[in-house]
């Protein structure tokens, strides 16, 4: 019986099972991104976020316990150098999988996972959001309105300090007209 044995196992044997995960865990940590099967994206997803959360703390020990899962020196010093300064503030949920079209041969279903905030098209949000402090709603209607008064009275205030500009008179418009006319007193004497 498999009572409470909750994971996937994958068609595979334990040993395959683990080198196949620490393999794509060690993918995902290099490459930020990778397009795998549905349900092997589920299961990296549960094997690679507690290796994230131990890479929040910079001890001997949790590089220690990171090594023994992703077997990889690069990935450990990019995990603990990079990853886990943009990590730094989210509380869990450090990964996104986001499905795609199912595979052309067998028809499996085909997902990316991605570190979340190494995403430029969703990242930009987030990282505004998070600046924002929490505050309390309510108690503030009396605040509210002197605002508002102040508010309507200013524009008032600029639209009748606006200086008032005169227009100068254009002084080449008249010789423009009085040569044509010197032309045609010329031509109306040779005429004569």
């Amino acid at each position: 019986m498999r009572h409470g044995k909750k994971h996937n196992h994958l068609g595979r044997t334990t040993s395959h099972r683990k080198a196949m995960l620490s393999n794509m865990a060690t993918s995902l940590i290099l490459h930020k991104r990778i397009t795998t099967t549905l349900a092997k994206a589920k299961a990296l997803r549960v094997y690679v976020e507690p290796i994230l959360t131990k890479s929040k703390s910079d001890t001997t020990h949790s590089r220690r316990t990171a090594f023994s899962y992703l077997q990889d020196k690069d990935a450990v010093s990019i995990l603990f150098r990079d990853i886990a300064e943009k990590i730094a503030n989210r509380p869990g949920g450090y990964t996104r999988i986001i499905k795609m079209e199912n595979r052309l041969g067998d028809n499996a279903e085909m997902a990316l996972i991605e570190l979340v905030d190494y995403n430029t098209v969703y990242g930009g949000d987030n990282a505004q959001t998070a600046k924002k402090t929490t505050r309390r709603r309510g108690g503030s209607a009396k605040a509210k309105a002197p605002v508002a008064q102040d508010t309507a009275a200013a524009p008032v205030a600029e639209v009748i300090e606006a200086p008032v500009v005169d227009e100068a008179p254009v002084a080449e418009a008249p010789a423009a007209e009085e040569a044509p006319a010197a032309d045609n007193e010329e031509n109306a004497e040779k005429g004569e």
